[in-house]
């Protein structure tokens, strides 16, 4: 039972890459799994390549890439990702160029604060003074249902490589699309430090407190007039 789910699985999996990858642009397919299992499919790819007579997959099966991954789930992308063979694999790739540019901007996080920032008033405050050296967002703020949201991004983006800036666009079905999701979506690595950053914080947060002061004070009268009628 358990040969033939395996075998309709890698069956599965032969058709999607038959259907949707072209070999003349992609430059890697990695193959991550625990155990043998990812040796078992490539063993089935090629076997399939030769018995359907499959050129082209046959032509680039150098582009296959097999490495262990600790488990089958999506976080375990990461640690593959971080494998030195894989790294090295992907040294040209789009994704490499994405991962390498947040991991510059962690790193930036821990030894100079004032020079990475996130969230989408933060970037545009360092993006009107052409402080942004690298802009990192994610492809999903762009199907944004907030239209005036989306113009603000592209906005950004076109100003950013107007000063000679370096855009990376995340993936959101990527891990590093993922990880950069999980700080609104957008940040920047910037030229020159803004320290001034911390008072538009500050700013930001009297105004909420002013806001839920006023809100709290509005409810009171509401509830004493109720009172009164």
């Amino acid at each position: 039972m358990h040969d033939k789910g395996l075998q309709k699985f890698f069956e599965q999996i032969l058709q999607a890459i038959v259907r949707h990858f072209n070999f003349e642009i992609i430059k890697c397919i990695i193959v991550a799994s625990p155990g043998f299992v990812k040796d078992q499919f490539y063993e089935y790819l090629m076997a399939e390549a030769i018995r359907q007579d499959m050129k082209t997959l046959l032509e680039n099966k150098s582009k296959i890439l097999l490495v262990h991954s600790s488990s089958g789930h999506k976080h375990a992308l990461k640690e593959v990702l971080a494998d030195p063979a894989v790294v090295a694999k992907l040294s040209d790739t789009k994704a490499s160029g994405e991962i390498r540019a947040l991991n510059e901007f962690y790193d930036m996080m821990k030894t100079e604060q004032d020079r990475a920032v996130y969230g989408l008033k933060h970037v545009e405050y360092a993006c009107e003074r052409l402080a942004i050296s690298t802009l990192l967002l994610t492809d999903s703020l762009f199907r944004s249902a907030d239209v005036v949201k989306r113009r603000r991004y592209i906005k950004l983006v076109e100003t950013v490589k107007d000063s000679s800036g370096d855009v990376k666009i995340f993936s959101s079905m990527h891990v590093s699309g993922e990880q950069l999701g999980q700080i609104t979506g957008i940040a920047a690595i910037l030229r020159f430090p803004l320290p001034e950053l911390d008072d538009l914080e500050d700013e930001e947060s009297d105004a909420d407190t002013k806001s839920q002061e006023g809100h709290s004070v509005n409810s009171e009268e509401s509830k004493s007039e109720e009172e009164d009628n």
